[in-house]
């Protein structure tokens, strides 16, 4: 169940969605949003988001839980109607979460957990809002320039881009032949992929609202793998690496910290400038995705067969 535990202020008169917020990008950027309304804080692990939201709440603002497991469409629709029933007036949605796997998983649907997690949550999350979203609100999906087979450092890195059958045969953890040799890679390339796509649609399908992505940069220190990384990696993640990346990021552009995303991210956000099907990059500036990905015709069959798809799981 959602909780709350906060008096409000004025700044309470907006609030903002954010999943995935109990580490890295989200979290930097749900104390951020804080700043300007309230804080919907959705994700899996109930003890963490209420970690987050008493950090929010000693700084004198204010925050809302609400459990939801975005690999699961059933738990998705419980969230949304949660998230709904608290009758706030939602100025905007990050749709933030996701998982990277070195060693692929399935949910308890059958499907690709990265997929599910990455594509089909944030689809249905949005899907599921969008009706109770007021005219102006910004939809913001944190994607990755991996998807891309000509990114050249997403090459160099292993990736060999989106590997988009369809939506379907991308939940059974089936991709087009000649991607990655490291298992998962083709998994989290086509879902950001998917997600990316399904953005750009949703700009044209309902102008209304702002619609936009953005690629927030190589962010060693995020936990994508989460315990899948193994302890000497995140030993690195969270000792090391931090040291380094400030180093240099000056020489590699692609580099970038949690904090500077949830800077940019914040500023996507709280834009009232009405742009909408723009894809960023990790610097807030307009950058392109792959061929495939700014093919109208591609962006539209993404979101119909991802409906067909999510319309099979009843309840």
């Amino acid at each position: 169940m959602a909780k709350a535990v906060s008096k409000g202020t004025s700044i309470d008169r907006k609030a903002y969605i954010v999943t995935g917020p109990t580490s890295g990008i989200g979290r930097y950027t749900a104390l951020a949003l804080a700043k300007h309304g309230t804080v919907v804080l959705v994700g899996r692990d109930p003890v963490k988001l209420a970690t987050v939201q008493k950090t929010i709440e000693q700084q004198g603002r204010r925050a809302m839980s609400v459990v939801c497991d975005l690999s699961e469409p059933r738990s998705v629709r419980r969230a949304a109607a949660e998230i709904v029933a608290l009758n706030l007036p939602i100025a905007g949605l990050l749709n933030n979460a996701g998982i990277m796997q070195a060693r692929p998983t399935k949910s308890t649907l059958g499907w690709d957990m990265s997929f599910a997690t990455n594509h089909l949550g944030p689809f249905a999350l949005t899907e599921a809002l969008v009706p109770n979203l007021p005219d102006g609100a910004n939809v913001v999906f944190v994607v990755s320039a991996v998807e891309d087979p000509e990114r050249k450092p997403a090459v160099a890195a292993g990736f060999r881009g989106g590997r988009y059958i369809s939506a379907e045969a991308s939940a059974r953890g089936e991709w087009k032949p000649g991607g990655a040799k490291r298992l998962g890679f083709d998994a989290y390339a086509t879902s950001k992929q998917a997600i990316l796509a399904a953005a750009m649609a949703f700009a044209r399908e309902t102008p209304r609202l702002r619609f936009n992505a953005i690629e927030p940069g190589l962010n060693p220190t995020t936990g994508l793998g989460g315990d899948d990384v193994g302890a000497f990696v995140r030993f690195l993640q969270r000792f090391v690496i931090p040291l380094l990346v400030p180093l240099l990021m000056p020489f590699i552009k692609i580099l970038s910290t949690p904090k500077r995303a949830a800077r940019v991210i914040t500023k996507i956000l709280i834009d009232s400038s009405g742009q909408t099907g723009v894809y960023y990059d990790e610097g807030g500036h307009p950058m392109q995705g792959s061929a495939l990905v700014r093919d109208p015709t591609f962006q539209d069959r993404v979101v119909a067969e991802t409906r067909a798809l999510l319309a099979t799981v009843p309840g």
